[in-house]
């Protein structure tokens, strides 16, 4: 809004180009940089920082690529320091940035843990995301399943991950019902798994994403 309640006519962009592979995407699927002190790039994962946002598609060959092509010098229009382990650095900020959007959903009585609970949300139709660990033993999560064409399958994260949103020493199993906050979880989840390799966030018709 503008002034005296008008609408702006130039919202602002919700897509940008990844500079490592020319792709436009929108902010969801890509992370920002920025140039700190000393030129040093400085990852912006909840894109808030101030500076010229530098973006690259949230995924482990894209930001290598970055990185080999120098692109986050061509991005700020100048020489910048690259922090050592950048790749390890920014899955680290994801999985905070996850697990802090999780123990939110929790504390809100958004989010379940554990088997029985899980399956009851699931049973009653309020489940819009099933998570499990990426740990987990396969057989057990085999028993926990969203209906067809529903909801979102996140398994990124590790038991000692999502236990940290709940407080306990592991989770294997959780649950979110319908909310900003799942959504938010999911969209985290999703850039998450694209800098592990895995389909860490899964829906209808999608190979990783938001259902």
């Amino acid at each position: 809004m503008g002034r005296g309640g008008v609408k702006k006519d130039r919202e602002a962009p919700s897509e940008r180009r990844c500079v490592a592979t020319g792709e436009i995407l929108p902010k969801a699927a890509l992370i920002r940089f920025v140039v700190g002190p000393d030129d040093l790039i400085v990852p912006d994962i909840a894109a808030k920082l101030p500076g010229r946002g530098i973006w690259v598609a949230a995924r482990r060959e894209a930001l290598a690529l970055a990185i080999r092509k120098r692109a986050f010098a061509r991005g700020a229009k100048r020489q910048v320091t690259l922090p050592e382990g950048l790749e390890a650095m920014v899955e680290a900020g994801l999985v905070r940035r996850v697990t802090d959007m999780l123990s939110l959903a929790r504390k809100a009585g958004l989010a379940v843990a554990g088997f029985e609970k899980v399956r009851g949300m699931i049973r009653t139709g309020e489940a819009v995301a099933l998570l499990q660990a990426s740990d987990g033993s396969e057989r057990g999560k085999s028993k926990l399943r969203l209906p067809a064409e529903e909801g979102a399958t996140i398994n990124c994260l590790t038991a000692h991950e999502m236990g940290l949103s709940f407080g306990r020493d592991h989770v294997i199993h959780a649950a979110l019902c319908a909310g900003d906050l799942a959504t938010r979880v999911v969209e985290e989840a999703a850039r998450l798994s694209g800098l592990r390799c895995t389909n860490g966030a899964t829906g209808p018709g999608k190979d990783d994403g938001i259902a």
